[in-house]
């Protein structure tokens, strides 16, 4: 059997079981409540993983590896930017939106952050726009990925790749809602970490450890790529570095992550949680910065440097391994993006309230999952642009927009409904200005000033109620 076979064979017999997966959960799901949520009956290590897997996308795989193999050690602040993110999220988030949103019934983010007054309309219309806008532009970059993925290992025309993997991840989501995400996000979320283990492993002993490792980088990398700070230096130098660290800014403020949270059945869950959900970027962050700067020494020459884990699996590895690793990269894209289409579908028919019996309200869940696949394979098809800059634009956008606004929350106060409207779209908007201007150093101010300006926004139209504060 040639590679190419036994690749296709090792991918067919893992998206069979995804499929299945689909068909299993479809099972359980009778409501928007199941099909949205999982009927808040997850336990730690689904939420854990899935929420994990579904937070990183090609970008933990193929741009965190891409950008070490380009930027050299600069890239090293990913890692405490990522791996602080996450530790927020369990360690903060996750018991007291639990809490919260047992309190309030809420279902998804959109609908706690909200609230109940004569803004909430508005809030809901803005969080849906945020959100589909967005998501759109990150569900096409893993469809983008998903495409360039079948097309480097089968010499597959592009736009075919695209549609293949688009077709896939359709599948699934529309079969079991929220059960089929969670527990395909778990299988795949350990099949990443699985990878994010074994392949920089081998790289490293391919180049004599890490002794070995730093001393060829003296020679492969520039000045610039050997310094902490890039080509920055002074106060430029703080900036790049902030801004770097301001990506785990976006973690509290992502729907599809903070979702998982909200349906975890108890507090043991969300206790055993944490290890599993702090412990996962650890391994992956950790294990494709390490296999970038390995690659650099590896492979004499790379045309895409977002295809360095390919080169390396193709290098050091017989044929079913490297379809292994292939899948494990799909798997990265897909609980993103199925997670993604997922609260696309409950902002535009749950959030909106759109009238009918539970059935035509799940019926109306899944054509809009339909509906936002083919809307972001379009962009991918037609609108292509790198995966790392895509996912951090977007991350950031949606990261500014809910999380300042949901902090003040979960610290227990009530915002004004004018201020909770305000802090969305400034929020937002910010990011989406700074998107389009020069780049700073860090991006910083795409990545922190928005953050910032939106907390004091929600943070000067609080106040204090009688509701007993979440511990």
């Amino acid at each position: 059997m040639d590679r190419q076979t036994v690749v296709l064979a090792t991918l067919v017999a893992y998206k069979v079981l995804l499929i299945a997966i689909g068909f299993w959960a479809s099972r359980r799901t009778h409501s928007s409540e199941d099909f949205f949520i999982g009927g808040k009956t997850l336990g730690p290590w689904v939420a854990a993983t899935s929420s994990s897997a579904s937070a990183s996308s090609a970008w933990s795989l193929l741009g965190v590896s891409g950008a070490a193999f380009t930027m050299g050690l600069s890239s090293l602040w990913l890692f405490p930017a990522v791996v602080l993110g996450y530790m927020f999220n369990w360690l903060w988030i996750a018991p007291r939106i639990r809490h919260l949103g047992n309190k309030t019934g809420a279902i998804t983010l959109t609908e706690l952050l909200a609230g109940e007054d004569k803004y909430s309309k508005l809030i809901i219309y803005s969080c849906t726009f945020i959100i589909v806008f967005s998501f759109a532009f990150y569900i096409a970059a893993q469809f983008q990925a998903a495409g360039g993925t079948f097309a480097t290992t089968f010499n597959m025309n592009s736009a075919n790749a695209i549609m293949l993997g688009t077709g896939i991840i359709l599948v699934y989501t529309l079969l079991g809602g929220f059960w089929a995400v969670s527990v395909t996000d778990t299988l795949q979320g350990l099949l990443m970490a699985l990878t994010s283990i074994i392949l920089p492993i081998a790289a490293l002993v391919a180049v004599g450890g890490f002794g070995e490792l730093f001393g060829q980088l003296q020679h492969q990398f520039s000045d610039v790529q050997l310094s902490i700070t890039g080509a920055h230096s002074g106060w430029f130098a703080l900036a790049f570095a902030i801004g770097l660290l301001g990506v785990g800014l976006g973690n509290p403020g992502q729907p599809h992550v903070v979702n998982r949270f909200m349906a975890l059945k108890d507090e043991n869950a969300v206790r055993v949680g944490k290890y599993i959900g702090i412990a996962w970027p650890i391994i992956v962050i950790g294990g494709m910065l390490i296999l970038g700067l390995c690659a650099r020494v590896l492979l004499a020459d790379v045309s895409d440097n977002e295809q360095v884990l390919f080169s390396v699996t193709n290098l050091l590895f017989p044929p079913i391994i490297a379809g292994i690793f292939v899948a494990a990269v799909l798997s990265a894209i897909m609980s993103t993006a199925d997670s993604q289409l997922l609260v696309s579908a409950s902002s535009l028919s749950y959030d909106l309230k759109l009238k009918g019996s539970p059935e035509k309200q799940l019926l109306l869940s899944r054509l809009t999952v339909a509906g936002m696949c083919i809307v972001s394979l379009f962009i991918a098809l037609y609108a292509p642009e790198a995966i790392f800059s895509r996912v951090l634009f977007a991350w950031a956008a949606i990261g500014s927009a809910f999380g300042p606004l949901l902090i003040i929350l979960l610290m227990g106060y009530q915002v004004k409904g004018s201020s909770r409207l305000a802090a969305v779209i400034i929020g937002f908007s910010l990011t989406v200005y700074f998107n389009w201007q020069e780049n700073s150093p860090g991006d910083i101010l795409e990545r922190v000033l928005p953050f910032f300006v939106a907390l004091l926004v929600a943070y000067l139209g609080r106040y204090r109620t009688n509701q007993t504060k979440v511990k």
